[in-house]
């Protein structure tokens, strides 16, 4: 189950929202969620024009979708992390392509994507 802010991007990017503009929403204080105390997380502030805040049950039904959105922004973060640095990277490959490729297919193996 996602949490509340990854359902509202997944419901976002239901909307025709790219990720990045949904994450930008959040950026720019236009969507913001609060938490009081012992309550639930909810959203305290929405300014999206054209889109109508989610209600609970829109917000369920993209429940899976987000919850993969998260887990494979994750994984992304992941691989990119054990890829090293990009001109590493390319002095690898001048180097020994092939062995370039087997690392990073071991790293894509290692961290699936859903």
């Amino acid at each position: 189950m996602a949490d509340l802010s990854w359902k509202i991007v997944q419901y976002l990017i239901s909307k025709g929202k790219t990720e990045t503009e949904a994450r930008n929403l959040f950026d720019s204080g236009k969507v913001a969620l609060v938490k009081h105390f012992d309550e639930d997380v909810k959203v305290e502030n929405w300014d999206v024009t054209g889109i109508t805040e989610p209600t609970t049950s829109e917000l369920d039904a993209v429940d899976a979708d987000a919850t993969t959105t998260y887990n494979n922004n994750r994984t992304r973060k992941t691989r990119k992390k054990a890829y090293g640095d990009i001109g590493d990277q390319l002095d690898e490959i001048y180097k020994d392509i092939d062995a370039w490729k087997a690392r990073i297919k071991s790293i894509k193996d290692a961290n699936a994507k859903e």
